[in-house]
């Protein structure tokens, strides 16, 4: 089978790409706007990707179906070509399920933070327990050196989000999964494109619970007001688990984190089973790791086992990865863009360089982001920093369902507030004024993690290059 993807670079259609790829059939495909790490996992694959939309992508060659990503508008020339040539079309989840998932027992992990690194954790201890998992994620994992693994066992487990599917398809993508054993990690207000706030969001969270047959499970955080209304009227059996959340049927009491990630005590419908470790940190890591557990227990896993394995984790790409280390400062990188996970990296980065100066580098770059939905959550998500630097959000239109958007992020107001709160910030307009004012500032010791959902620019390689070239300075200070 040819398989033609429009806007192949999105980390799901990008790994489904190479997942069909891997089972022999011919894969081609199309976008703008590539970087890595998909741009380079493609490539590694042998996946040809032609920059730019054109029909004749579709019309020189007739595959036999075209997959069309949720980034796409109605007016691609070459999704309507496809569409209008008679050719066999479809959405990415539906691609996924009816080519990959239907027939394997689905794991779907959801919720508003922490669904890559759970996917891969599930993932990861499923087979490290034996169990051969098939695997799905929206990042590039360290312990399968890639996004999607095509595996033999019965499990499949896949990062299922709320976001919209394709232009002719405007549910959320993570109905079309079926799950037969389901994760919500959190649910909060976002994707203020296609949401109008928290309460359309739980709607979409409640269709997915009321969907589930009577023998599925639920693993639901706990702690949360949103989940209780989602899971209230659930068809089927729901486990809560918590970091030291008391009736939590899976909970983790006594953490200890060291440079290595971070120990716990794991509990289980009140019962100590023993000691864990997960090589994260940050007690958003440990409830992605209580999750996952969740997971293999429902599977029959024994417990003894899943802690065995737990520190095989090696974790994912853009997640708290160490990019470099340049004039004596580290520099990392990190996908959280919504307050309450760029709270949360913070809140990691301090457990994981304990006594180092921190340093968040912020670009606003999410449809949400941009907006000033998050002005005033913004002021206060990152008081775990020493240094704040946020970028000055573009004039670029800023797409929404509801209309024209007028509103945007202030950057300036933002650093102000920021700075009101005892934490010193700038704004700058770009990322050579970044790299320009990080240089002066950092010194030896210090850690700058820069936070954004996309490629920001490059700034990673152009910040190292200035800190290795710059002599220790705190001009800025």
């Amino acid at each position: 089978m040819h398989v033609h993807f429009v806007a192949i670079a999105g980390t799901g259609m990008g790994s489904l790409a190479g997942l069909l790829k891997s089972r022999g059939h011919e894969v081609t495909g199309s976008d703008e706007g590539v970087y890595p790490p998909m741009s380079t996992a493609l490539e590694r694959w042998g996946i040809p990707v032609g920059i730019g939309f054109a029909a004749e992508n579709v019309t020189r060659r007739r595959p036999d179906l075209v997959v069309i990503g949720n980034a796409v508008r109605p007016d691609n020339p070459e999704a309507r070509a496809a569409i209008d040539g008679g050719l066999q079309t479809s959405s990415f989840p539906d691609a996924l399920y009816h080519h990959a998932i239907r027939g394997k027992h689905s794991v779907v992990v959801t919720g508003t933070h922490g669904k890559t690194t759970t996917t891969s954790l599930v993932a990861t201890l499923l087979d490290a327990c034996g169990r051969d998992p098939s695997l799905l994620v929206g990042g590039i994992t360290a312990n399968f050196d890639g996004s999607f693994r095509d595996g033999g066992g019965p499990e499949f487990v896949v990062e299922g989000d709320e976001y919209d599917t394709a232009f002719f398809d405007k549910t959320p993508k993570f109905l079309h999964y079926h799950p037969d054993t389901l994760v919500l990690t959190s649910i909060e207000f976002d994707h203020a494109d296609i949401y109008r706030d928290l309460a359309h969001i739980e709607g979409a969270f409640r269709e997915l619970v009321a969907g589930r047959r009577a023998d599925a499970t639920i693993l639901a955080a706990a702690g949360s007001e949103s989940i209780d209304r989602v899971v209230a009227r659930a068809p089927c059996a729901v486990r809560r688990y918590g970091v030291e959340h008391a009736g939590a049927a899976i909970e983790a009491r006594g953490l200890d984190a060291t440079p290595e990630g971070t120990s716990f005590t794991l509990v289980e419908d009140g019962v100590e089973i023993g000691r864990g470790r997960i090589a994260a940190h940050g007690r958003i890591n440990v409830e992605n790791a209580l999750a996952a557990i969740g997971v293999l227990r429902a599977r029959g896993v024994p417990a003894g086992d899943v802690l065995a394995a737990l520190p095989e984790w090696r974790g994912v790409r853009r997640r708290q990865e160490v990019r470099g280390e340049a004039g004596g400062v580290t520099v990392v990188d990190d996908f959280a863009h919504h307050p309450t996970a760029v709270r949360a990296t913070l809140e990691a980065l301090r457990a994981r360089f304990p006594g180092r100066r921190l340093v968040a580098v912020f670009e606003p770059r999410s449809n949400t982001s941009r907006r000033a939905v998050f002005q005033q959550a913004y002021s206060t998500a990152f008081a775990g920093a020493d240094h704040v630097v946020v970028q000055e959000v573009d004039d670029a239109p800023i797409y929404s369902a509801f209309g024209e958007v007028a509103e945007r992020l202030d950057a300036g107001r933002l650093a102000a507030a920021i700075q009101a709160r005892g934490t010193p910030a700038q704004a700058c307009a770009d990322v050579d004024a970044i790299v320009a004012h990080l240089g002066r500032f950092c010194a030896p010791g210090d850690v700058v993690v820069t936070l954004s959902n996309g490629s920001f620019g490059g700034i990673w390689d152009a910040l190292l290059e200035r800190l290795a070239a710059a002599a220790p300075a705190s001009v800025d200070r």
